[in-house]
């Protein structure tokens, strides 16, 4: 078959075409059209059948001698016929919900699994539940949780705001200044949730720069793949910094008064706080600079160079995952409000260019279709970071976005697709929250941490082994996917999973009309792809954009939306005329004060951007005890904690584990050598990595990926991830009681040299496994 005829298999991190090699051994190559291919891609082939592979449904040892879960994560399993396994699953769900009704049953689900628009495991899940009598759910992400909650509020959901978001290719036309606080990071770029057709982030910004473009990156550590000028910054003291050069706006009168006046509500409360009026504080740049450690006369040069030129003020994800990250991003809306850019091409306000591929592209927003789930009959939710407060705690109130709620009382947890034992934080906390559940049902293809701490394990097929619909909302392209590999031995699609549920759960003389024929809508795969293509081509087609018949797109592989002819530029419509096309918040303008949050009573949370000392960091008093700032990244060489065992992920390992970035000034004064064994802990845990040396790190911060499988020391320290799981370390603690997102990146540590041998690392090992 020639290259141009291969099928397609679709990922997050790219689209490639499976050929044959020269001795008949299946091979990938990268989309012909990707500029910029990610290495991930060459690890897709190697996991379909390697030795983490989970082959036959499986029950827990402890699950079936009544151990309430008190081993899950440290216990045997035993494998299982299909007939037992669907069985047992259909057993525990209806009793659930029959003693304790469907709001005891959680399915958060929460994580990216595989690209595609019909095998999409949260997608399955969600319908199979809702037919089921509901669940309680989860919102927001812990990529940006706090974004989500605080954003509608200021100036728009943030949904919207990716939609039309300013381009790189607007940038480059405005030759604009970008000032990044959190930097740019193109190792965040390869991926894209739904897929990636063209990776053009690194190609886009080069332009950029080529054209007049500067990036100004404020970050503890330099970026890397791209010319900047870099600004080194104390981590979570961003908001001090936007405080400070807010300031110095206003003290030269450099801020745009017109602008404010005409597009925006309450500035005059926001200029009181930062002038000190209501309490002698003046948040200048002599008082950011003794926060962030940034000189005060950088900072007063940069609001002078931010107000004479268009610029681009870039808020990372990151900002958000960290005590009070909510205050983040709505003081980057404010500082490009001061500016008066908002709405023109090539400045205002960005929201993570770099984060993924599809922040910055030139690209339109297209209306794919999805498998249809329905409406979920029960109302209880938790935000997505508050799991094991959840289970820890049913019955306790919290707060949430000006509302009181209260943590239901969980006794099953159902997970298709993700791994809360990478997204979550402070794991052994976790894993002490996930003894309390009665059952824990779970899909997964490998024997990931989150297989080892279920109780009913069904083995699910990969993406490719799956005919499929791929394509994001905010890319360039959809394709039809085809298995290249017959499914890993006995592995299921997360469909035909959970038909299997749903006929057992359905009357024998009426299942058609049951929850059965419910769930598969009397369809089979093939049926429901033509289902969604043909949904997506009407959608499209009512805009303008015709698509072929779907035997002809399948015949094709794919389809290539037109990029749009002017490049995107974020609120253009408001700016040209904010009466007629007003923002959705209560003033229908920016609101730099919010009455509505500031009716919600939060401490430390005036209705305006505040600063307020983060728990834990380089100025708290804990930092006498834990001296070091440990900020935790995606990984380079894989998505989240997906293909971590795969062969790209451990070459990026040292000896075996997780790579811990140090300055050279906190490694010489600790006796360290590039690639020595160190401890990484606190009071919360430890893990175990290898010291990588770096010159481009600001002293007191140590950087560290996060994804690698949790691999606990039973015998030895059962606080400790021998592979260097970093989230053991971390504290799950809120960003505020307005989003209750994440606060991963507040983290204080110390780190000392290993002494002795080293543990090995069995991470990638499956369990013991009998056969019943």
């Amino acid at each position: 078959m020639s290259k141009s005829g291969a099928p397609f298999i679709s990922t997050h991190w790219g689209t490639y075409r499976a050929q044959s090699g020269g001795s008949g051994a299946p091979g990938l190559a990268p989309f012909e059209d990707d500029p910029d291919p990610s290495p991930i891609g060459k690890s897709v082939l190697e996991t379909l059948s390697d030795s983490c592979r989970i082959g036959r449904p499986m029950f827990r040892r402890g699950f079936l001698e009544g151990d309430d879960g008190a081993r899950r994560g440290q216990d045997s399993f035993v494998a299982v016929t299909w007939d037992e396994a669907l069985d047992m699953a259909a057993r525990e769900l209806m009793r659930v919900r029959t003693e304790h009704g469907n709001e005891a049953i959680y399915a958060g689900s929460y994580g990216w699994a595989s690209a595609g628009r019909f095998h999409h495991a949260q997608s399955q899940l969600r319908r199979f539940l809702n037919l089921f009598g509901g669940y309680t759910s989860s919102k927001n992400t812990y990529s940006y949780a706090a974004a989500e909650v605080v954003l509608p509020h200021v100036v728009a959901p943030l949904d919207q705001l990716f939609d039309e978001h300013t381009s790189w290719r607007a940038i480059a036309d405005a030759r604009a200044l970008v000032v990044a606080f959190g930097g740019v990071s193109l190792r965040n770029s390869q991926i894209n949730p739904g897929g990636v057709a063209r990776h053009t982030q690194k190609g886009d910004i080069a332009d950029a720069v080529a054209a007049g473009a500067h990036i100004v990156s404020i970050t503890p550590s330099r970026d890397e793949g791209y010319p900047s000028e870099w600004t080194p910054i104390r981590p979570n003291t961003d908001l001090a910094l936007m405080l400070g050069l807010a300031h110095a706006l206003t003290s030269e009168g450099l801020h745009d008064k017109d602008f404010l006046a005409r597009y925006c509500t309450g500035f005059d409360r926001f200029e009181s706080y930062i002038c000190g009026d209501t309490d002698g504080i003046a948040r200048d740049a002599d008082w950011a600079a003794g926060i962030t450690g940034v000189d005060a006369d950088t900072i007063r040069t940069l609001a002078r160079r931010m107000a004479k030129q268009p610029t681009v003020v870039n808020a990372s994800w990151s900002l958000t995952r960290q005590h009070n990250g909510e205050m983040n991003y709505w003081m980057t809306v404010v500082l490009a409000a001061m500016l008066g850019g908002v709405g023109r091409k090539g400045e205002g306000f960005a929201l993570g260019l770099g984060a993924v591929n599809s922040i910055g592209n030139a690209r339109q927003t297209v209306r794919l279709a999805a498998l249809p789930t329905g409406r979920n009959p029960v109302s209880t939710f938790i935000p997505v970071a508050r799991i094991a407060d959840m289970l820890l705690h049913p019955g306790q109130p919290f707060r949430y976005n000006g509302q009181t709620l209260h943590y239901p009382d969980i006794r099953l947890v159902y997970w298709a697709g993700g791994n809360p034992f990478h997204h979550h934080q402070d794991l052994n906390r976790l894993r002490e929250a996930w003894r309390k559940p009665e059952t824990v049902i779970v899909h997964e293809p490998h024997w990931t941490p989150l297989a080892r701490h279920a109780d009913i394990v069904f083995p699910a097929t990969l993406a490719a082994e799956r005919n499929d619909i791929a394509g994001s909302p905010r890319d360039t392209h959809l394709f039809a996917t085809k298995a290249i590999s017959e499914p890993f031995a006995e592995a299921r699609d997360d469909h035909d999973i959970f038909a299997g549920l749903a006929a057992r759960l359905s009357s024998p003389d009426d299942r058609l009309n049951s929850l059965e024929g419910a769930f598969t809508g009397g369809k089979d795969k093939d049926e429901w792809l033509r289902v969604l293509y043909d949904d997506t081509r009407d959608r499209l087609a009512a805009t303008g954009v015709h698509m072929p018949e779907f035997d002809a797109f399948r015949e094709a592989g794919f389809f290539a939306f037109d990029a749009p002819e002017d490049p995107c530029v974020l609120l253009k419509a408001f700016r040209d005329d904010p009466d007629a096309n007003p923002l959705p918040t209560p003033s229908g303008r920016i609101e730099i004060f919010s009455e509505t949050i500031a009716g919600f009573g939060i401490t430390g949370n005036p209705g305006h951007p505040a600063w307020a000392p983060p728990v834990e960091w380089l100025g708290a008093r804990l930092a006498e005890r834990w001296p070091i700032h440990l900020v935790t990244h995606q990984p380079a060489r894989r998505l989240h904690s997906q293909l971590d065992h795969a062969r790209h992920s451990l070459e990026g390992k040292i000896g075996g584990r997780e790579a811990c970035v140090m300055s050279k000034q906190d490694a010489a004064s600790r006796g360290l050598r590039d690639g020595d064994v160190v401890r990484i802990f606190n009071d919360r845990g430890s893990c175990l990595a290898g010291v990588r040396i770096c010159e481009d790190v600001l002293p007191g911060v140590a950087m560290m990926p996060t994804g690698a499988w949790l691999d606990l020391d039973a015998s030895r320290d059962p606080a400790c991830c021998r592979h260097g799981n970093v989230n053991i370390v971390t504290a799950d603690r809120a960003t505020s009681e307005l989003a209750q997102g994440p606060a991963a990146l507040s983290c204080l540590v110390e780190i000392e040299r290993h002494e002795g041998e080293p543990p090995p690392v069995t991470a990638h090992r499956p369990p013991e496994i009998e056969t019943a």
